[in-house]
């Protein structure tokens, strides 16, 4: 795989590679579309609510890209060209539907079955760090795009069944043309330290005893990305905080968010927790951070997320290993 770190973090940012010309002049070309997708070196991602076909090699992973003739029916979403040249588009629909014959599907990595060269369903979150910079970008786009398209098949003007556009990047209603376009969610998710240099870790109601994070929460209309921090933490826990530093952004496609790290200094470090988006919170040392997850205490979110590479930047190494 080719994986480079972001400048200021430490570690790739997994979901933010990519190796393909998004070649936006090219969506409204209707006779080069054509062309692209009878060309027998077009590759196609064939997506299905978030899952692609993913085959093993050994501890890595690429995806299946089929050629148009083996590709199924759906709709068609041109995500680029690579740097030979190569048109690559997704569909959107089941590999179940696809004519062509593969290894057979089993779920996803499971590990009692053998790894090298076998055929899974998978999305991002399990198989997002095993992919090279080409399969990553590509999953991410494909998985962005059918998205946003599975939820916006009807006008909101006026409720009329609209039509896909421009190589999938837009949808026009064919009674009052309005146009549409895929949305973007900006969120801000936020490594917070105090004056002691501790990092400040919480769990949501949701989710599983030990598993931490760091704060996260949308951008609201009006509000400035260093607004959201102060306003996200303070609502959540609490606390107040200053020095808002931007860090890095990645897409997180569940289902159309943009996640825009930051570290920012707390200025007071009592906790008043918002108890419907928060469990528990704690502030970490990094000898006690690390004990408590040698321990079996505490775990971390996966290596593909943000939140990740932002405690492990304030951390200062890679935190590896099964915690």
């Amino acid at each position: 795989m080719e994986i480079a770190a972001q400048e200021g973090l430490l570690g790739p940012l997994l979901l933010a590679r990519s190796a393909i010309d998004r070649s936006a002049v090219l969506r409204g070309d209707a006779e080069w579309l054509e062309r692209a997708w009878a060309d027998a070196a077009t590759r196609v991602v064939v997506v299905d609510d978030g899952q692609a076909l993913i085959r093993r090699n050994g501890e890595d992973a690429e995806l299946v890209l089929l050629s148009t003739a083996d590709a199924p029916e759906g709709e068609r979403y041109l995500l680029g060209l690579d740097a030979e040249g190569i048109a690559y588009f997704a569909v959107a629909a089941s590999p179940a539907t696809r004519p062509g014959s593969f290894n057979r599907i089993v779920s996803p990595l499971d590990p009692s079955e053998p790894g090298e060269g076998q055929t899974v369903t998978a999305g991002l979150r399990q198989v997002g760090s095993l992919l090279g910079d080409l399969d990553a970008g590509l999953l991410v786009y494909a998985v962005a795009l059918e998205a946003w398209h599975s939820t916006h098949e009807y006008c909101p003007r006026c409720g009329s069944r609209t039509e896909v556009r421009a190589g999938g990047h837009v949808r026009v209603c064919p009674k009052d043309d309005s146009q549409h376009f895929p949305r973007v969610d900006p969120a801000v998710i936020m490594l917070i330290h105090d004056d002691d240099d501790r990092c400040l870790l919480a769990r949501g109601p949701q989710w599983p005893e030990g598993r931490l994070s760091v704060l996260a929460g949308f951008v609201e209309p009006g509000e400035s990305l260093e607004q959201a921090v102060a306003r996200e933490v303070s609502e959540e826990v609490g606390v107040r905080v200053a020095d808002a530093r931007y860090m890095g952004s990645q897409p997180w496609p569940f289902p159309r968010s943009l996640m825009l790290g930051f570290f920012a200094r707390a200025t007071s470090t009592e906790f008043v927790l918002d108890s419907e988006e928060i469990a528990e919170a704690h502030w970490f040392s990094r000898a006690e951070l690390l004990a408590a997850m040698e321990s079996g205490e505490v775990r971390l979110p996966s290596e593909v997320s943000i939140a990740r590479r932002l405690i492990e930047t304030w951390y200062g190494a890679p935190l590896t290993g099964d915690w």
